[in-house]
């Protein structure tokens, strides 16, 4: 039985929230995530999952017939081309549910993310 995931305290309660079949995408997009970026902490930012290293890095979220990858304006802009096939916005892009998650460009996205915040952290110093 799925559990109110609006008010979640952790990134396991919000992906306990969906259906076994979302749970599934979910993990393996927060474990690609986590691989890419294992020194990121995570919590519930905006009410869904949050990566966060010297900032935001990423967040991630579910609907219906997509999964919501937030890289940032710069996450999206940077991987532009890449992107091209998904629909998205300014930071923003919808992986469909019926097709496999692009582990391999989210790890890039993600480890881009990493590099620019630790490069905003240094610049701050």
């Amino acid at each position: 039985m799925a559990i109110d995931k609006t008010n979640a305290k952790d990134v396991d309660e919000f992906i306990i929230g969906f259906p076994m079949d979302t749970q599934k995408i979910l993990m393996q997009l927060r474990m690609t995530i986590k691989k890419a970026a294992p020194k990121a902490e995570e919590k519930i930012n905006y009410g869904i999952p949050t990566f966060t290293l010297n900032g935001n890095l990423v967040h991630f979220s579910a609907s219906k017939n997509h999964i919501g990858f937030y890289p940032t304006p710069s996450g999206i802009e940077t991987f532009k081309k890449e992107l091209s096939a998904y629909e998205g916005a300014k930071g923003s892009v919808k992986f469909p549910m019926d097709k496999p998650l692009p582990l391999a460009l989210i790890t890039k996205i993600v480890k881009f993310r990493l590099k620019e915040n630790l490069k905003k952290a240094k610049a701050k110093k």
